[in-house]
């Protein structure tokens, strides 16, 4: 039903159910749950009363914009400017700065985030074949049932692009496969498609780590991190997504993880791809140097999106507790089984690089649990892995703080949240034969929602397929491609027990669609496409996620009264493990990581402007704060940095007061 009320001589509508509204007026008292999202009544320090965040999956900046070309009077730090390549994607006069090596690391050695023992490859491994052989769907009419996140004219492209060949095959597509130079190389070609899916790159925590190859020796005034940026292939052909405790095969070789070197393929705007995102660039803003904020993968580093921080293994009642490492979980059920929950990146016997036990975990969902490793107690030395990456970050010229408290064992990687999205909790139910063990316990952990609540300002999680999803926690119908482990929210015991915030503020992208259209919107909205049009390689496809992002740029800026006070910040969760060739800051034991997109859509834009500030995505959520007006989540969050400075002197890009995160404020001109 709709509830109209005015407040300060505006009119807002409040799309809550009777029952819902009443159990909002107890929770946060009756005059806040009836302004709860007339967002336009909120005082802000600029024009900007809405913001939407939309999340895709996986692409780094050069993955996308390596060959984008900026308007007269702005500069942007990519492949092509770097002369890395060439107008037509080929190697540049610089192409030997982006050049790959192979590295050893072997038992008897730790774990090694810069291994000394490096050569050059004379060409890259091949490139292997992921996604779907065939489309998920074969006509337009299906595509439309199972997803309403699309404009008319890009339904077809769910239709198009299978691969047509068997997949951890060198991939056909790609010209001159086996015999490429060892570096960068763009993935599109006539014989490979924009609209085509293409294999995921490797993308956990301490595999981003080595790939990155971090050495306070090879800093630079411009790189003063020492990252080379120069082990992507290395690091995918040698160990992959994860061993799972399993031993390597006997015949391992280049192509035994499936991935080759995914990681170094590029698309090529100046060729006709990505033509949206070049459009929004060319007419709006973004950042050349905007970063993921945790090495690893979807869940990590959303977690950081939602609160600024990392999420640590807990009892479920708020109090630290040591994970699962080698017992027995979910005893008597399906899923029973002995698991190890702590990473060991350490190589395991006999090889170059194999973990010893890394993974998203194996089994459960009715047959016997194994493996698992992806929490790292990171205060502590002696653990696996954790050395290298805290005598790394204290040898710089200026130690990095690792941010990491005493007997606290942090996610790096994905598992599911501890509650689905009833609010029932899911790590009590890893007995269930349709539940994975691989389940986080709920968590004390402060969130952005925390503080806007607190400060009556209104916000709210739009996930696409969340109504069938709610309905479906088990993910049984095989078109819920709702991501769960998106949902920083669904973390949280805070916004999960609270019945009445937790129906009010998580939604579907239907109602995101209809807010819009009504001028409904809440002030602060996250958006999280479905996986069949988040842009995730091998499971969704660029162009997709192009047109999820049309579709809601399209709608806001279709209500002028919306508008004219709306920015949209549209980015990634992380860079997917795709090569990326610009500077990394290290802030703390978890990131930074890779450079990703941002773009920014608004009125208040500066066509075609660059920001060159260094940010990652806890600047969203500085800029929101600074916006309303409300203070950083914890003392700890990393909403606390800094802003960057530099030196005058040079071109932005490496703050000289590391560690230092900017406020995004300078994509914007609100004169």
């Amino acid at each position: 039903m709709y509830l109209k009320t005015v407040i300060s001589k505006s009119v807002c509508y409040l799309r809550v159910g009777a029952v819902a509204l009443s159990a909002l007026q107890l929770s946060l008292g009756s005059a806040w749950a009836a302004s709860f999202q007339c967002a336009d009544d909120t005082p802000t320090r600029t024009p900007i009363k809405h913001v939407i965040v939309i999340i895709g999956e996986n692409r780094t900046f050069d993955h996308v914009f390596a060959t984008y070309k900026p308007k007269k009077g702005e500069t942007v730090d990519n492949l092509l400017s770097k002369e890395i390549i060439n107008e037509e994607g080929r190697p540049g006069p610089n192409f030997s700065l982006a050049v790959q090596y192979s590295a050893i690391d072997t038992h008897g050695e730790k774990y090694q985030v810069s291994p000394p023992d490096k050569s050059l490859y004379q060409t890259l491994p091949p490139p292997l074949v992921g996604g779907p052989k065939k489309p998920y769907f074969k006509t337009v009419a299906e595509a439309e049932v199972a997803e309403n996140g699309l404009p008319a004219d890009y339904l077809k492209y769910l239709t198009t692009g299978g691969t047509g060949q068997k997949s951890h095959t060198p991939d056909l597509r790609i010209p001159h496969v086996k015999d490429l130079a060892p570096g960068p190389f763009q993935l599109t070609s006539p014989s490979f498609p924009y609209d085509a899916y293409a294999a995921s790159p490797v993308h956990r925590f301490y595999q981003m780590w080595q790939q990155l190859d971090c050495n306070v020796y090879y800093a630079t005034e411009r790189k003063p991190s020492g990252c080379k940026s120069d082990l992507f292939s290395w690091v995918e052909v040698s160990v992959g997504a994860g061993t799972n405790g399993k031993p390597q095969a006997k015949d391992f070789n280049d192509r035994s993880t499936g991935e080759g070197s995914t990681a170094l393929g590029f698309y090529n705007m100046l060729r006709g791809d990505a033509p949206y995102f070049k459009e929004l660039a060319d007419n709006y803003a973004i950042s050349d140097n905007f970063h993921q904020s945790v090495m690893g993968g979807t869940g990590a580093n959303h977690v950081m999106l939602g609160t600024g921080d990392a999420i640590w293994f807990s009892d479920g009642k708020g109090n630290p507790a040591v994970p699962p490492h080698n017992q027995l979980v979910a005893a008597g059920s399906a899923n029973a089984g002995v698991v190890d929950e702590v990473e060991n990146p350490d190589a395991a016997p006999g090889t170059n690089n194999w973990y010893t036990e890394d993974g998203y975990g194996g089994g459960s969902y009715g047959s016997p649990s194994f493996g698992g490793g992806t929490y790292s107690d990171c205060s502590d030395p002696n653990q696996p892995g954790v050395a290298s990456v805290l005598n790394y970050l204290s040898s710089l010229p200026r130690p990095v703080n690792p941010n990491c408290q005493p007997g606290h064992y942090y996610l790096l990687n994905n598992y599911n949240p501890g509650y689905f999205g009833d609010g029932t909790n899911a790590y009590t139910n890893i007995g269930n034969p349709n539940n994975t063990v691989f389940t986080i316990p709920p968590s004390p952990l402060r969130n952005i929602g925390d503080v806007l609540l607190e400060n009556h300002v209104s916000f709210a999680y739009f996930g696409d397929q969340f109504n069938l999803y709610k309905n479906d926690p088990y993910d049984l119908n095989p078109l819920d491609a709702y991501c769960n482990i998106c949902n920083f929210f669904q973390y949280s015991t805070s916004i999960m027990t609270n019945e009445a915030v937790r129906n009010t503020v998580l939604k579907d992208t239907l109602d995101l669609y209809q807010d819009i259209k009504d001028g409904n919107l809440p002030a602060v909205s996250f958006v999280k496409p479905s996986g069949f049009v988040d842009g995730h390689p091998a499971s969704s496809k660029l162009d997709l996620f192009e047109g999820f992002t049309k579709k809601i740029v399209d709608l806001v800026k279709s209500n002028p009264a919306l508008w004219k006070n709306t920015a949209i910040f549209v980015t990634f969760d992380e860079g997917g493990g795709y090569y990326d060739s610009g500077y990394v800051q290290p802030l703390d034991f978890f990131g930074d990581g890779t450079r990703i997109p941002l773009i920014v859509v608004s009125q208040y834009t500066k066509p075609g402007h660059i920001s060159h500030d260094y940010s990652d995505h806890v600047s969203i959520l500085k800029f929101i704060e600074r916006n309303w007006r409300v203070n950083p989540i914890t003392d700890r969050s990393r909403d606390n940095l800094p802003d960057p400075k530099y030196n005058l002197a040079d071109s932005k890009y490496a703050p000289t007061n590391s560690p230092a995160i900017g406020d995004l404020m300078d994509l914007f001109d609100f004169k």
